[in-house]
């Protein structure tokens, strides 16, 4: 009984210890430390936003995984990395920010509270708009695109992360 005590004892200990390190890393270090958001750093960089998003915070971020990319026309992504469209690039990201830390919870409430939708507004200054279908928060995009939360709450010390399956377009 005393060995059961202390393992879980050690157990939650190194849970708590994980939880408080991941939360010392910021939304950034999160992506980099990703091998599934590889794209999505690399266009963060070209755009020139990785100080802002290791800012003060707090921010959500809706991160594609870089399959979402492989998914847009093919010549999208090397399009939008060439530094004479980083305006273009610079808008579809920020599209997959918000400002303020809005948890799986708090984003779920809001859909309940607004009949099934919630309007987001992202820091490029449109609107997604959050809605659950089989269970999961589903993004429409201005475009008529959606995109699936895949996880949630990855949270850093500037925000959250929530990964999603598709990339969301502004129109």
């Amino acid at each position: 009984m005393k060995r059961v005590f202390q393992s879980l004892l050690l157990g939650l200990s190194l849970v708590a210890s994980t939880t408080s390190y991941a939360q010392e890393k910021d939304i950034v270090d999160i992506a980099a430390g990703s091998a599934t958001h590889t794209t999505l750093v690399a266009a963060v960089k070209a755009a020139g936003l990785v100080e802002t998003l290791k800012g003060a915070g707090p921010f959500t971020v809706f991160a594609p995984v870089n399959d979402a990319f492989a998914k847009l026309p093919a010549g999208t992504v090397e399009f939008l990395l060439k530094p004479e469209n980083k305006e273009a690039l610079v808008k579809i990201l920020t599209y997959h920010v918000v400002a303020g830390s809005l948890d799986a919870a708090t984003v779920v409430a809001a859909i309940k509270a607004g009949n099934g939708k919630a309007a987001v507004k992202t820091v490029s200054g449109n609107t997604l708009t959050a809605s659950l279908e089989n269970g999961k928060v589903k993004l429409t995009d201005e475009k008529g695109g959606t995109a699936f939360v895949t996880l949630a709450d990855l949270k850093g010390s500037n925000g959250i992360i929530h990964v999603i399956d598709t990339v969301v377009l502004p129109k």
